[in-house]
C-alpha cells in the first residue's frame, strides 16, 4: 500500500521532536521507506525537519538528502560540517554523490573531498564532475561488475565477489579487454553452467547496448526506453568502459523532460514549481504573456484594416473568435503530435512528406468541420447562404495552414537546435490567431466584394 502522511502522524512526530524523544523518533521512522521519510521532512518546519535528520543513521538519510525538495537539501547541507557531508558521500553511488558533491561551494568541496574515507570512491566523484550533467557522463555511476575475456569462470567469479561488495543492485556482467575496451555482456546462467575452466571469451555475448559518455540524456532515454533496458554501460573516447547508467535515473531525466516540456507548452519559460516565490513565477510565466499581448495588438491592428468590413458585413464579426480558436486548437494539435514524435524519436518521414500527409488530413477535417458549420450557421443561426459560405470556405482554408504551422514550425525548431515544446504554447497560438484573422478577412473580401 502506498504511503500516506497524515495530519496525526506530523503531530506526533513533532510531539517526539519538542520532548527530545530521539528513542521513539528512531522506533516510529525506522521501518519507513526513505521516500516517505524524504516526503515527511518537506512537510516540518526546518528546525524540526534537520533534528529529525541528525538522529538518523547515514545509511539512511544518504537516500533521504536525495529526495527532500532542494532548498531543504541546500538548508541541511549547510548546516553539516564537512566531515557529515563527507559521512553522507560516502554511504552513496558516485552518481549520486556528485550531484550531491556539484551543489556546494569550492570552498566546501575542498574540505569535504579531504574527509572522505574512500580514496577511490573521492577520486570516482571528481571524475563524474568533469561531464556535463545533461549527458551519459553525468548520469552514469562508476559501480559495476566487470570481468576479463581473458579469465576463466572460477576466477571471474572471486573477483565479482569482490566488485559485488560496492554495487547496490547488479543488472548485468560487462566483459572487457587488457586494455578495459567493451567487448560484450556475460549471462549468468552461461556462467553458472560452465565449467570452471571455461574462459570468459568463449561464452561471452558479444552484441551489448551502450553509449558514449557525450551522449545526451535525453538520447539515453530513449534507446533505454527502446529496448527496455534496466541499465546500460558507457564508454569513452577509447571505447573503455567507464561506468553505467540504471534505470532510476532515466525515469528522472523523463520526468524532468516532461515537466520541461509541459511547461513550455503552457508558456511558461523557466523551471518552476507551485511552491516557488512569487517573484520566480512571474519570471517564468511572463515573457511568454508578454509576447501574447504584443500578439493581441498584432490581431487588433489586422482587425482595423478591415473596419469596413465589419460596418458592411457586421455578422462577420461575430464568427471571428470561432475561426481564432479553430486556428489554435488545430495548430496545437498538429505542433502537438510531431513534438511527440521528435522526442520519442519516430519522426523518420522527411518534412515534405510529413506537411503532404498533414495537408491530406487537415483538408478532411477542415470539410467535415465546415459541413457542421454550414448547417448550423444556415439552419440553427438563420443566417444566409452566402454568408455561410463565406465563413465555411474561410474555416477550411484556416484549418489546413494552422496544421501546415503547427507541423512546419516544431520541425524547424528542432533542426536549429531550438526545443520543439515552445511550438506547442502561445507561439504557436499567437501565430494561428493572427494567420486566421487575416486569411479569415481576405476570403471574406474576395467572396463579398467588400
Amino acid at each position: 500500500m502506498e504511503f500516506k502522511i497524515s495530519r496525526e502522524l506530523i503531530e506526533q512526530i513533532q510531539l517526539h521532536i519538542e520532548s527530545k524523544s530521539d528513542r521513539d523518533l528512531e522506533l516510529l521512522l525506522k521501518d519507513m521507506h526513505h521516500a516517505d521519510i524524504a516526503e515527511i521532512l518537506d512537510e516540518l518546519e526546518f528546525e524540526q525537519a534537520s533534528y529529525v535528520f541528525k538522529i538518523l543513521d547515514s545509511e539512511t538519510t544518504s537516500e533521504v538528502l536525495l529526495d527532500i525538495d532542494d532548498d531543504l537539501r541546500e538548508s541541511i547541507l549547510n548546516s553539516l560540517s564537512p566531515k557529515e557531508i563527507a559521512e553522507e558521500l560516502d554511504e552513496m553511488d558516485t552518481d549520486d554523490a556528485a550531484d550531491i558533491f556539484a551543489e556546494l561551494s569550492e570552498e566546501v568541496k575542498k574540505e569535504v573531498i579531504s574527509e572522505l574515507e574512500d580514496v577511490e570512491h573521492a577520486k570516482d566523484i571528481v571524475e563524474l564532475l568533469r561531464y556535463d550533467e545533461d549527458t551519459a557522463g553525468g548520469l552514469m555511476g562508476k559501480e559495476l561488475v566487470k570481468v576479463n575475456e581473458n579469465w576463466n569462470v572460477l576466477t571471474c567469479v572471486v573477483e565479482m565477489r569482490k566488485q559485488a561488495e560496492h554495487v547496490t543492485r547488479v543488472h548485468s556482467i560487462y566483459v572487457v579487454d587488457d586494455e578495459n575496451r567493451l567487448r560484450g555482456r556475460l549471462s549468468l546462467k552461461d556462467l553458472l553452467t560452465s565449467s570452471t575452466k571455461t574462459h570468459i571469451s568463449e561464452i561471452y555475448i558479444p552484441k551489448v547496448d551502450y553509449v558514449r559518455v557525450d551522449t545526451k540524456d535525453t538520447e539515453v532515454a530513449r534507446i533505454m526506453q527502446k529496448y527496455d533496458l534496466e541499465a546500460i554501460p558507457v564508454i569513452d573516447e577509447l571505447d573503455r568502459l567507464v561506468g553505467r547508467i540504471t534505470i532510476d535515473d532515466i525515469v528522472d531525466v523523463i520526468k524532468e523532460e516532461a515537466d520541461k516540456d509541459y511547461q513550455l507548452a503552457a508558456g511558461i519559460s523557466q523551471d518552476v514549481e507551485a511552491d516557488d516565490s512569487i517573484v520566480d513565477l512571474t519570471k517564468a510565466r511572463l515573457p511568454w504573456l508578454v509576447l501574447a499581448l504584443f500578439g493581441g495588438f498584432v490581431t487588433v491592428r489586422v482587425l482595423g484594416f478591415f473596419d469596413d468590413a465589419i460596418a458592411q458585413y457586421g455578422v462577420l464579426f461575430f464568427f471571428t473568435p470561432l475561426v481564432t480558436a479553430m486556428a489554435g486548437n488545430v495548430g496545437v494539435q498538429s505542433s502537438a503530435i510531431i513534438v511527440q514524435s521528435i522526442a520519442n524519436g519516430t519522426l523518420s518521414d522527411s518534412i515534405w512528406k510529413r506537411l503532404t500527409k498533414e495537408l491530406t488530413l487537415s483538408l478532411l477535417n477542415g470539410l467535415i468541420l465546415a459541413t457542421i458549420l454550414f448547417m448550423g450557421s444556415y439552419f440553427l443561426l438563420g443566417y444566409d447562404f452566402i454568408t455561410g459560405i463565406t465563413v465555411t470556405i474561410a474555416l477550411i482554408v484556416v484549418i489546413i495552414v494552422a496544421s501546415l504551422l503547427g507541423t512546419f514550425i516544431p520541425i524547424t525548431l528542432h533542426k536549429y537546435g531550438l526545443d520543439p515544446a515552445l511550438a506547442t504554447g502561445p507561439f504557436i497560438t499567437t501565430s494561428n490567431d493572427i494567420c486566421g484573422i487575416v486569411i479569415y478577412f481576405m476570403i471574406a473580401k474576395l467572396i463579398l466584394g467588400f
